[in-house]
């Protein structure tokens, strides 16, 4: 089975504010796979979904450190911010440790996954953002995952804003 749902955010701060939805609703082990443009806004939807995490950390941008973490406070887990932009392929996400990030005890946000599919299991949570103009970000979720299902039942029958 397939899930997919496409959602409207009109503003940068409607954009993090599904990205705190979604970051609530992450677990450990979830890996969750950013596609878009330069400037489509994932880094802005990854400041949503860190705050939701739970972390207070400063969220950047990691196109020259490739890896960014944010903690939160009320556990050791960990947010792992990952920007593939700079790869070339599945076997360039080994000189990263990829294979670790996906094994520790936290979520995964893979910026331009893209490149690096090859490295990627199955189970992801794919999310396609889109800017038709300025402002307006179409962004679709979709899965073939059922772990992800509730998630995206819940963003599809919520009023996000």
């Amino acid at each position: 089975m397939h899930l997919a749902i496409r959602l409207i955010t009109r503003t940068p701060e409607e954009t993090e504010a599904l990205g705190e939805r979604i970051g609530r609703a992450l677990h450990a082990g979830d890996i969750v796979c950013l596609s878009g443009a330069l400037g489509a806004g994932k880094t802005c939807l990854t400041r949503g979904i860190a705050r939701g995490w739970g972390s207070e950390d400063v969220v950047t941008s990691p196109s020259f450190v490739l890896v960014n973490a944010y903690r939160r406070a009320s556990d050791p887990a960990t947010l792992y911010h990952l920007d593939c932009y700079r790869l070339r392929d599945a076997d360039d996400a080994e000189t990263i440790g990829l294979d670790d990030l996906l094994d520790a005890d936290g979520a995964v946000v893979i910026e331009w996954p893209e490149r690096i599919v090859g490295a990627l299991p199955a189970e992801c949570l794919w999310i396609a953002i889109t800017s038709p103009d300025d402002l307006c970000r179409e962004i679709t979720l979709e899965t073939a995952s059922a772990r992800y299902f509730p998630l995206l039942q819940v963003l599809n029958d919520a009023t996000l804003y």
